[in-house]
């Protein structure tokens, strides 16, 4: 058996649900007031975000450190408001004549609260745009909406067309649209896979609550950290997609013991205990992928692992405990309608019939398939978007135009090249500091450089850079290379600026992908290994998952890098990959595509503990769990690709990338591909080691090598078991000795063969799992799998012996 069929989690999730059926007002209550909570936390105190990227240890980071250490203010956020005499489509001069004065809406500027300081106006060459540099006392994420509103009505000026840039220009959080439909659409499937409206309406309450918590959550920790918008899109994204998936899966194994006469109590029992455990595991898996983003040393992905996997954990959390809850208050009427289709009989069920007896050409296929679609990751490079990438029309490209047709490409990405300087400079005219302009300004791909400003300590000085590329241009990291080589005085420069720290993170990126994707890799093969101590599945599983993210890899190069109806998307041409993009994804696609591997096999396993035939197995986990993992991959690639309509690039990415993942997944790997080699593998499936500590049970476990037959007993605690008889005859052993007394010639055929002795006791034993699990919820004796005594039964007697 399976860590998840009978290990120590099946107990635990058994016992929480006994919890909740018990109390369900107040599960159900508890819930509403954290969530009542953190709603009015978010309305109160907002969701503040802060887009500056960080990279510790890297040449550019040191540079930054040295201007906060040495310049006061220099952390603090800059913008810029621009004005120019023509409209925003570039059509002709909405006046004749000069920009308008400067000066009134300067000093109205200058009154705005957090504003610290207003420069004097900058003017393009040709008289037609001009721009005031802005400085404020706050950091970053804490320029607000409504700080951004008041300096830009302070800065209205008849005459001329006003836009911001900076700190003043931010990305819209346009996810409503996108949540909108996701939500419909997952409606829709879920009543059509239900046959009901309020079975369909079960999931979509508890991923609302995994939102309004999980995000909430994320947003509120704004405050205390940096957070990039980002984040709180792409935990919107997690939580409606795994939220309703997870309610999904435990809503049709509870309706299906349903069919069987279980009673609602019983079945809910069961359901957590079993189905709930297999959500523990893939929800464990997605945390675990997400938490091996730590390895890379980039703190957005860091920032962005945590903050998916707190919403993960919600949604887990809300699917073990609020549906359990709603379901014991519902009872039986949202049973499933008596016209359902058996299984057996169902297109999932004769598909895996054909791909089972003839594996090879469905197997080979496949793969190929998966191939070609992988096959433009080969030339995938990785890069930074800037806001000139941004959808036509939104204020952060239109600022972002005007600046750079004005004032040239570069104006829209400056660096600062930094000098320490020892012994300290005693005056602007230490001759170091013309020495560091004049090096400057010689570099090849240099515009201009101011004069070197001198810190007040006279241990750093400092030059502003503009280059002649744009942010996203590859040749701009070129000029910064270059400019990092220089050295002044004997002492080397560093180069910072938000373009050299996301080029050095790109670098970053590149380097730790192997290390993040080869933990990963492991890591989720080892919890698939412990949920079903079986290691050829545990490595079949993670191949299959390689294969599915290579294919959303390959879509994501040819889409965004290449063009290929890139339009579409809602792009007006090709834009640069974001250098973290492709980790987050393989992350987030590694743990999400272990979810439906988990409720496969789980399905497969139960299958192959009943039966003992492996393609039988294969034929009824693929027929049992087809609809539902057709139906849940449905609604995820549904709500994926509705976040396709955001207006950032990035979200884009996130939204395709993961939408193609799970649908190659869904169809390609778990209706073609899993079935044919798990067929091709035979019996060696569920091979486990021999070692005790891979067997079942806590502390005692069951050898069949050692078996006498019939239906073994399993300890519950170890130390209250004495093993009986010699080691070649008795039921039960301690996991030490089983160690030491395992045979070396047992074979997967020799287990099959001594387990089909038994296979009529382990069906009445699955028979009565519900049973058994509602008795144990409750605290009452567990009976022997012979014995027809009910919990019912065992009630009365604990009464009695009271």
């Amino acid at each position: 058996m399976s860590t998840i069929e009978d290990g120590p989690l099946h107990a635990v999730m058994a016992r929480l649900a006994g919890f909740v059926t018990r109390r369900p007002w107040v599960v159900l209550g508890a819930w509403l007031l954290v969530a009542i909570t953190v709603g009015g936390l978010v309305a109160g105190f907002g969701r503040p975000t802060e887009e500056d990227t960080t990279l510790p240890g890297s040449t550019a980071q040191h540079g930054r450190d040295l201007l906060e250490a040495h310049f006061s203010g220099s952390g603090n956020a800059n913008g810029q408001v621009i004005y120019r005499t023509f409209p925003a489509t570039g059509s002709a001069p909405a006046s004749a004549g000069d920009l308008p004065d400067l000066a009134a809406p300067a000093r109205r500027i200058a009154e705005v609260d957090h504003v610290a300081s207003v420069g004097k106006p900058v003017v393009s060459g040709d008289g037609r745009t001009a721009y005031l540099e802005i400085s404020f006392d706050l950091g970053p994420r804490d320029v607000t909406q409504r700080l951004t509103e008041d300096v830009l009505t302070a800065a209205d000026v008849e005459g001329a067309e006003v836009l911001p840039a900076g700190a003043l220009a931010r990305p819209e959080a346009d996810t409503r649209r996108s949540e909108a439909i996701g939500i419909v659409v997952a409606l829709v499937v879920l009543v059509i896979a239900f046959g009901g409206l309020l079975a369909a309406t079960l999931p979509l309450l508890t991923a609302l609550i995994t939102l309004v918590c999980g995000v909430g959550a994320i947003g509120l920790a704004g405050h205390l950290t940096g957070i990039p918008g980002v984040a709180t899109t792409l935990g919107t994204m997690i939580g409606l997609g795994v939220g309703i998936d997870y309610a999904l899966f435990l809503v049709t194994r509870y309706r299906a013991l349903l069919t069987t006469s279980t009673s609602p109590v019983a079945a809910i029992v069961a359901t957590v205990a079993s189905s709930g455990s297999a959500v523990v595991f893939a929800g464990g898996t997605v945390v675990v992928a997400l938490g091996g983003l730590a390895v890379a040393g980039v703190p957005i992905l860091a920032t962005l692992g945590w903050t998916a996997g707190l919403v993960v954990i919600v949604a887990v959390a809300t699917a073990t405990t609020l549906l359990p809850a709603l379901l014991t208050l519902l009872g039986p009427r949202i049973r499933a309608p008596r016209t359902a289709a058996r299984p057996a009989g169902s297109f999932w069920g004769r598909l895996a019939d054909r791909v089972t007896r003839k594996p090879w050409p469905y197997a080979v296929t496949s793969v190929v398939v998966l191939l070609a679609l992988a096959a433009p990751v080969v030339g995938m490079e990785l890069g930074q978007t800037d806001p000139g990438d941004d959808p036509a029309g939104s204020d952060t490209r239109a600022g972002y135009e005007a600046m750079a047709s004005a004032f040239g490409p570069g104006v829209n990405g400056p660096l600062t090249v930094v000098l320490p300087l020892e012994p300290p400079a005693t005056g602007a005219t230490d001759p170091r500091l013309a020495s560091l302009t004049e090096a400057v300004s010689g570099v090849d791909g240099v515009a201009s450089a101011q004069p070197a400003h001198l810190s007040t300590d006279g241990e750093v000085a400092s030059v502003r850079v503009l280059p002649t590329t744009a942010p996203s241009d590859p040749a701009t990291l070129g000029t910064v290379d270059r400019l990092d080589a220089l050295a002044v005085g004997g002492a080397d420069v560093a180069v910072t600026g938000q373009t050299a720290v996301r080029g050095a993170l790109a670098e970053q990126v590149g380097k730790r992908m192997p290390y993040v994707i080869g933990l990963v890799v492991l890591l989720s093969a080892l919890l698939v290994f412990v949920a079903f101590r079986a290691p050829v599945v545990a490595v079949k599983a993670a191949l299959m998952n390689l294969l599915s993210v290579g294919a959303a890899y390959g879509v994501l190069t040819a889409v965004f890098q290449w063009g290929w109806g890139v339009e579409l998307t809602g792009l007006d041409g090709p834009v640069p990959i974001e250098a973290y993009v492709p980790m987050m994804l393989f992350a987030l696609l590694f743990g999400l595509s272990m979810d439906y591997e988990v409720f496969l096999l789980t399905a497969v396993r139960e299958s192959w503990q009943r039966r003992r035939d492996n393609r039988a197995s294969v034929r009824d986990g693929l027929a049992g769990t087809g609809v539902v993992i057709t139906s849940a991959a449905l609604i995820m690639v549904c709500v994926f690709a509705s976040f396709v309509l955001s207006s950032d690039p990035v979200i884009k990415m996130m939204g395709l990338g993961l939408a193609v993942a799970i649908a190659v997944d869904a169809t390609i790997i778990r209706g073609l591909l899993v079935p044919a080699t798990m067929a091709l593998l035979g019996g060696a499936n569920w091979w486990t080691p021999r070692l005790g500590l891979f067997a079942r049970g806590a502390g005692v476990v069951h050898n069949p090598r050692l078996s006498t037959g019939g239906s073994p007993k399993i300890a519950e605690n170890g130390k209250n078991e004495k093993w009986r008889g010699n080691p070649l005859g008795g039921r039960v052993m301690p996991a030490w000795a089983q160690f030491w007394w395992a045979r070396p010639d047992w074979t997967p055929e020799a287990d099959e063969n001594d387990c089909g002795s038994r296979q009529h006791g382990q069906d009445g034993e699955s028979g009565q799992q519900g049973s058994q699990e509602a008795a144990r919820a409750e605290g009452l004796p567990q009976h022997d799998p012979g014995d027809q005594t009910g919990p019912e039964q065992a009630r009365a007697a604990q009464g009695g012996h009271q």
